[in-house]
Formats: C-alpha cells, structure tokens, sequence
C-alpha cells in the first residue's frame, strides 16, 4: 500500500509539471490571441507618411470600437520598399502592408494573401483592385492623378497644347525674369513622375515597358521620349536647380505665387492648405505629343501577410472590412486621409480643388495609366535619381539622356 501511495504521488505531480508548462507554452503562443482564438492585435505598415498622424488616430479608433490593437509602424517612405521586403523575407512582416501595384507587388506574390472574400470587394471601381494569378490581393487606397499643377492667374492652359507651347512658356517666363515651371530634388518628385508620360502616352505601356527592360526596345528614337527630354532640358535652362529645391520648398514657392507652376499631383494640396492662397490653382496633363490626358491610378493597396498565422490574417481582413464599409472607417479614408472615393457609394464632399480635378478627368475618362506602376522595382532611387542629378550638374545632352535611362531601365530589370 505503500508503494502505491508513493507512486501515485509521484503520477500526480508529473501530472501537475505537465500541466504547467502547457499552460505556460499556451500563454507563450496566444500571446496575440484572445480566448476563441481571434487575433488580438495586427501590425500595418505602409508608405504614404502623409497620413501617418491620422493613421495613429484611426488604430486607436478602431482598438475602441473592436477590442483589436493595430501596432502602426512608420517609415521615411524613402526605403519603404526595401523595408517591407526584407521583413517579410526574414519572417517579421506586418499584417496588413502597401504596395504599389505592379512592379513591387509582383516582386512580393508569395506574401499576398487572396482578400477575395470581402463583402465589397466586387463594388471597387473597375480595374483598381490588385489581382494576381485569379487571385484578388490588394485594395486600393484611393485614386491619385499628377501633372502640371498651374496657378490659373499665372499660367493659361489653354495655350499649352503641345511640348514646343510648354518650352516657349518657360522660355518667356525666364526672360520675364521668372521661373516657370519646377521639380524638386526627391526622386519621384525629380524623374520618377515626370518620366511617366512617354512610357503611358505608348499603344500598350506594360508591354512597351517590358520590351525596353529586356533591351528589345530603345526609347532614343520614340518621338515622345525625345519630348520628354526637351522638356527636361528647358527646365534646365529655365528654371532653378531642382537638387537645390526639396518638396516643400518648391510646395511653398509655388503657394506663394512665385512659380505658375509645378509637376506634382493632388496629394500636394495637404502642403497647400498652410498657405492662404490668392489664386485658384487646376492640374494640366504635360502636353508630350499633344496630350490631354491625365495620368490617375492607383498610388498603393492594401495587402494582407500570407505567412502570417490564420488569425492575424483574419484579423487583417476584418480591418479592412472595417475600413471600407464602417461609418467610422469611412470617416478616417473620406475627411482624415481626404481620399478619392474607389468604392461604389462611398463619397467624399470636401474634395480639395486638385482631387476634384482628378476625379473631373477619370469621370471623364480622359486619363492616362500610371506606366510608374510597371517600373522595375526599386529604379527612381536607384538608377533614374542618379541620373538626373547629373543632368542637372553637367552639360549632358539629351540623346545621352535617353541613352542613360535606357541602360537604367535593363540593369534594373536584371
């Protein structure tokens, strides 16, 4: 009787041991968990800094309304790319992430989770939801367009039909002893956008694009590119140095009625509204062989982690379900972040004066593709950045241009 006694003591507290350390290894993996299983928190990170405060505002928000903590983590946006890809490459990726659709979502396919099953994801406009292999993987943010943005006592649009108009407007401006039209030193800001347009003005800008990244294509002898590095030049000769110029400098500039205008796009109106502005300002397509088109797409979507585990992925989707269909949701994406409505019944009445331009041409139709989206990733910063700056600093020609760019675009692409 003895020994059993003993031996049914020792059952009994091998017994508890294990008990313990499953609890203990319960409570080390639902750290994230709550008691049915659910995610308790998720982790966003994305690349637009210009809503990073509202974005801190709208997590909190929603840990108020469903009890689910989002964990905001912010970048320069510089980077963003390089960020997110060796994160999610290391297995340390966030829940929900941007990309812009395209060269950079394609490169990250393997981390793109199917998102197909959101209750309004067929009522997003048409062609702006990322698909990729059947799968819907990414909602778009909100449209965004770029161009010429003009002071209209300054600048008549009407008269800029073409590049030779636009060339002798900055020629004139600068006998004037102004300058008329302005970049700033930031990569996108510098070459990035402003390089879209003989990529978008071509029949099929992915497939043209994708020929002059395999070397099969040359852009030195394309009418629109030798455009685009007339353009280029005559800034050049007309106007300040874009490397000595950053954002918000050329923003303020441009405010204070110092330049007619500026290539920038409507998310600029955010910098525009600390200034009392005498004038009213609108956004002209750059009239490379003549078009009237503006550039509008997507800016970046909303992604959801793959490798994440089946509750945070959840977790993802329903902030994103949240995002789109809630009043609150709809508050923060409408009057917080200002964005142009992509969802069918989703409005947005405080438009500013350059969204609503953008949202006149896409009604319209009158819209050219964002050819930015199908560049090699990584590119502006990389390769076209460098390049302009040596434009800018020496008296490189603009067949050398083209021929540079050119190179750019097949080492990116390797």
């Amino acid at each position: 009787m003895k020994r059993r006694s003993v031996i049914t003591k020792m059952f009994v507290a091998v017994m508890m041991v294990a008990i313990l350390l499953a609890a203990c290894g319960k409570k080390d993996t639902d750290d994230n968990e709550t008691a049915d299983g659910s995610a308790k928190k998720i982790v966003l990170f994305q690349s637009k800094v210009e809503i990073s405060e509202q974005l801190e505002a709208m997590a909190k928000a929603y840990e108020e309304e469903t009890g689910v903590e989002i964990e905001v983590w912010g970048t320069t946006g510089d980077d963003y790319f390089t960020q997110i890809k060796t994160r999610l490459s290391n297995n340390q990726g966030p829940t929900v992430f941007s990309l812009l659709p395209g060269g950079e979502s394609t490169q990250l396919t393997a981390y793109l989770e199917d998102i197909s099953s959101l209750s309004f994801i067929d009522k997003v406009a048409a062609g702006m939801v990322d698909e990729q292999d059947g799968k819907k993987v990414g909602i778009p943010y909100t449209m965004e367009g770029f161009g010429m943005v003009y002071n209209e006592k300054l600048m008549d649009t009407s008269a800029i039909t073409d590049t030779a108009a636009l060339v002798k407007f900055m020629q004139d401006e600068k006998t004037e002893g102004r300058t008329a039209f302005g970049l700033s030193k930031e990569g996108y800001f510098l070459i990035g956008h402003i390089l879209n347009a003989p990529f978008a003005l071509q029949e099929n800008p992915e497939e043209f694009m994708e020929k002059v990244v395999a070397g099969e294509q040359t852009i030195t002898d394309v009418k629109e590119f030798q455009e685009f590095a007339q353009i280029y030049a005559s800034i050049r000769e007309n106007s300040y140095n874009p490397l000595e110029t950053n954002y918000d400098k050329a923003c303020g500039d441009f405010a204070t009625g110092k330049v007619p205008a500026l290539h920038q796009g409507n998310w600029a109106a955010g910098m525009f509204a600390d200034y009392e502005m005498d004038f009213e300002m609108g956004m002209h397509p750059l009239p490379i062989g003549g078009s009237d088109k503006l550039a509008v797409s997507v800016p970046a979507a909303w992604y959801v982690n793959s490798q994440a585990s089946e509750e945070e992925k959840q977790a993802g989707k329903e902030f994103l379900e949240w995002l789109y269909t809630s009043e609150t949701g709809q508050t923060y994406l409408m009057d917080e972040f200002g964005f142009i409505p992509v969802v069918e019944g989703m409005e947005n009445k405080n438009l500013d004066a350059l969204s609503l331009e953008v949202q006149r041409y896409a009604e319209a139709g009158n819209t050219t593709v964002w050819a930015t989206n199908y560049y090699p990733a990584g590119i502006v910063d990389v390769y076209l950045t460098p390049i302009a700056e040596q434009f800018f600093t020496s008296e490189m020609t603009e067949q050398e241009l083209l021929e540079a760019i050119q190179v750019a675009f097949v080492e990116a692409g390797k």
